[in-house]
């Protein structure tokens, strides 16, 4: 295996800087906080995550999530590909960039899918042009190993009723990595639907043999089923069965993301003129009554690398789970100081198609566009009732018992 100084400088990094109780941002800008065998950076833009370090099954550490070395970054770069930010006020995509609250109609800001007569875009995603990783949030408090960020939200931003105020509080533990988002509605009803945009690759960028993450193995026990969606990756409305030994299925056993690559189906699966994942995933777990979505159950998706032997669990109260397998990557995202190989010519430094897988826990996507789905009471809120709620709870482990067909 190929080694690098980068990679003996986040060990430096990790190990100097845990037992530390500095807060406030370093020099690039980062909030650092720190658990047991984990460390991550924050930053205000999005409150992103921008460097999530634990060690792999040889004991180096490597930085898990895609983004920028420095803070300010976030905001200059065009493309802006969501690296790590909290979607909102509603993540995925609005169709027609509208919805309709209590008999009125609300138009957002479109900002995907252009044409000739809607320069603007036909469709709104994530929130729109200014959505909330778009947005610098405030830093509430920092402790050594939480941080908690808040946002206000104003009355018609990006054409969304009501103002929102919300906090995003990111907590480590034992090799575990803890959210809670919170949003309350304070003037009017509206939609929320928040998530966490991170682009996963549990190799660091670094396998020596492959700069894609086709080799990670996904398993999603409970999803069975899926959001059926158009070209252009809206819902049609229907639900659509994942049928064991299909593209989809990830439910009837463990499969590396590229083990499909080679079936005729998978071509579309994320759109028009798409190969790959861009697919929103339904979790049942309702067959098994009441629980505890932190324990009853278990994980509702695990990743693992057979290279560094890293797993992830996820462990959610939410119901859907979209996978993103970074199709749209092509070269152009530059690796962190703290990623990838210096020493190895094979690979630029770069993310590339595939390079990555995006994860995102949710609820079902637009589903304020379709009301035969009954999920009104999970993304329209008002003021004095309930508040938002989503809670996800990522836990890392050593796992190199994968065979080399992708199956545990």
């Amino acid at each position: 295996m190929l080694l690098s100084n980068l990679l003996i400088g986040a060990l430096c990094l990790t190990g100097a800087s845990a037992d530390s109780d500095t807060t406030g941002p370093d020099k690039n800008g980062k909030y650092w906080i720190h658990g047991n065998g984990i460390s991550a950076s924050f930053i205000r833009y999005g409150a992103s995550v921008s460097n999530l370090i634990v060690k792999d099954k040889y004991g180096i550490p490597r930085d898990l999530v895609g983004g920028f070395d420095n803070a300010t970054y976030y905001e200059i770069d065009k493309q802006h590909p969501h690296f790590g930010g909290v979607p909102g006020r509603y993540a995925n995509r609005i169709k027609n960039s509208s919805f309709e609250i209590d008999g009125v109609t609300y138009h957002v800001l479109p900002n995907e899918n252009p044409t000739a007569a809607h320069p603007a875009g036909v469709d709104t995603l994530h929130g729109g042009p200014k959505g909330w990783d778009w947005r610098n949030f405030t830093v509430v408090s920092q402790s050594n190993n939480s941080i908690t960020f808040s946002l206000v939200d104003p009355d018609g931003e990006q054409g969304f009723p009501g103002e929102v105020v919300a906090y995003i509080t990111y907590t480590l533990g034992d090799l575990t990595w803890d959210l809670r988002m919170v949003a309350i509605p304070t003037t009017k009803k509206t939609p929320i639907m928040l998530s966490s945009h991170i682009y996963w690759n549990l190799d660091g960028f670094a396998n020596n043999e492959t700069n894609t993450a086709l080799n990670h193995t996904l398993y999603l026990p409970y999803s069975g089923q899926r959001v059926d969606a158009d070209s252009i990756l809206i819902p049609t409305g229907d639900i659509v069965a994942n049928q064991p030994g299909s593209v989809n299925d990830f439910w009837s056993a463990p499969k590396a993301l590229g083990d499909s690559f080679n079936d005729p189906e998978i071509h579309g699966n994320c759109g028009f003129n798409c190969t790959g994942y861009d697919t929103c995933y339904l979790v049942n777990r309702e067959q098994n009554g009441p629980h505890d979505w932190r324990a009853d159950g278990g994980f509702v998706a695990r990743l693992q690398s057979p290279w560094s032997g890293i797993q992830l669990d996820v462990y959610t109260d939410q119901e859907a789970f979209q996978v993103y397998s970074c199709n749209g990557q092509n070269g152009s995202l530059t690796l962190k100081e703290t990623q990838g190989l210096f020493d190895n010519p094979k690979f630029p430094r770069t993310i590339p198609q595939y390079g990555c897988v995006v994860l995102e826990v949710e609820d079902w996507i637009d589903a304020i566009n379709q009301p035969s789905w009954q999920r009104s009471k999970k993304q329209i809120y008002e003021p004095g009732g309930d508040p938002y709620v989503l809670q996800a709870s990522y836990r890392f482990s050593i796992n190199d018992t994968t065979r080399s067909d992708g199956h545990y």
